[in-house]
Formats: C-alpha cells, structure tokens, sequence
C-alpha cells in the first residue's frame, strides 16, 4: 500500500485485544463493558475496569482517574499560521479534492473542541506537538490531497469482535479525513464523543470537514497525546504500530520522521530525540 493508504493498526486495538483476552487477567481487572467498577478501579474510556495507565489515564470515566497535566498559554493559532497551513496544502495537485475541503479555518473550528491540542508541556513541547500532528496528516493525506483512503473501499476494517461497536455489514470502516480514521472501534467511540453515527455513517467524515478535522483530532488527544513525550517514534506506533515500526516499512518512518523535522524546522524548536520506531 501506497503512503495514503495505510491500515491502521491502532492502539485502540491493542489495548482491546488485551482485554478481550480476559481469560488470562485476573477477574478483578476486568469486570465488564461499561465499568461499574470497585471504589479502588478506575473506568477505562473503553468501558472496562483497571488500574494501570491504561485504565486511569486519559479517557478515564471515573474512580482513582490520573489528573490531567494543566494547559499552557500557548495560542495554536499563532503557531499554525495562514503561510504554515497554506505552506502545506499548496504542495497538493490543484486536482485534489482536498484542496477544497481542508482549510486552516475549519482546523481552528474543530480545535475549539479539543483545547488541550499544542497547548500542554512547555512552549517548545507546544510546538513539537503542533509539527507532529501537521507531518502525520501531510503524510496521511498526501499534503490534504486525499480525503479518503485510495482503495480504501476494498479493504475490510471490521473489528467483528468488538461487540462495544458492531459493525454495519452496508458499511466500509476505511480511512478518511486528516489521520484516515478507521476500523468500527474507532468510528463508534468518534461518533458518540464528536456527535454523529459512525457506525451508521462513516462517509460523514469525507463530507464535513468540520468532523472530519474533529476525528483527527479526537484521535490524537485519546491516542497520541499521552505518548508524545516519548519522541516522535511513539507518536507513529500510536497511529500505525507494527505496520512500520520494529522494521515494519522503514521508508514511510523515515518520511513522517522528514516531514517532523522540517515543520520543527519552520516553526523555530528543536525535534527532540527517539525520532523513529
């Protein structure tokens, strides 16, 4: 596959699996969907009761929950500028469908929702934030070409153990929108924390860039936000896993890796170390 058609390996699904294989967690780990947990677990965002980082950390429903670090005073907006954006878009085919689609005004629209994006950390922590999540959808998308997955339609991303969100069988779960959000396990829980069915209607995040900006960023927040301190390695196991880390495709690693730098560059911080995965 192509650098805009990845699968998603998510670390939804490797948090899932571990958990789906209850047999071997000790009971009182694992309780049921949708917690209902002992006053000493917490209630994981995936509906099930622990009390590791997993459980406790971001997405916690309730119970001993691990306190979020307080924001910054950082401006996004200040950072991801008219040239930063258009810097990026305009390298984008004038006949790709997402030049006229993504915009930075729509970015800063479904940012209001996730006001903990770029703003966590130092102002320098700010900044490698911002640069990573612009070089994961430069490369997703192929510089906001691409709305949907090439091919997408083809490939099964049915998760059928997953009763939490069963899929529709009239459906496709592919990629789409700015980080090619995928799988059932990924678009119900977007649909039920953004508003809309995405289960039922997955083709809503090719259609709204308003959604589809607040799945990316819904995304990252749940998923990559909590390892980005690691380095920019981390944050593509977040996003691809195994399909290009541990030797899995090192020349699309090497081409996130490119585009990070050069943002870091453009934006005046340092890229940090663990670059790759």
């Amino acid at each position: 596959m192509g650098p805009f058609s990845t699968r998603r390996n998510k670390l939804a699904l490797i948090v899932l699996a571990g958990i789906f294989l209850a047999g071997i967690m000790p009971e009182s780990v694992v309780v049921a969907q949708n917690c209902g947990c002992p006053s000493d677990q917490c209630c994981s965002r995936w509906g099930f009761c622990g009390t590791t980082e997993e459980y406790c950390g971001t997405g916690c429903q309730e119970g001993p929950c691990i306190a979020a670090p307080p924001t910054n005073d950082v401006s996004v907006a200040d950072i991801v500028t008219d040239e930063f954006f258009n810097g990026i878009i305009a390298q984008a085919d004038d006949s790709c469908v997402g030049k006229s689609f993504y915009s930075r005004a729509v970015f800063l629209e479904a940012l209001e929702s996730y006001p903990r994006f770029g703003r966590v950390g130092s102002v320098d922590d700010s900044r490698r934030e911002i640069a990573a999540f612009f070089a994961h959808v430069t490369h997703e998308t192929g510089h906001f070409c691409f709305i949907e997955e090439i091919n997408g339609a083809s490939r099964d991303y049915c998760d059928e153990d997953n009763t939490q969100y069963p899929c529709n069988p009239d459906k496709g779960y592919y990629g789409r929108g700015p980080i090619q959000l995928s799988w059932n396990f990924n678009y119900g829980p977007a649909g039920e924390s953004i508003g809309f069915d995405g289960l039922n209607a997955p083709e809503t995040v090719a259609n709204d860039p308003l959604i589809s900006f607040k799945t990316a960023l819904w995304y990252w927040e749940n998923n990559v936000q909590p390892v980005i301190g690691q380095g920019f390695g981390a944050t593509i196991r977040a996003i691809n896993g195994a399909l290009e880390c541990d030797g899995g495709n090192p020349a699309t690693v090497q081409a996130r890796v490119q585009y990070y730098t050069d943002y870091c560059n453009q934006l005046g911080v340092a890229p940090g170390d663990n670059l790759t995965c």
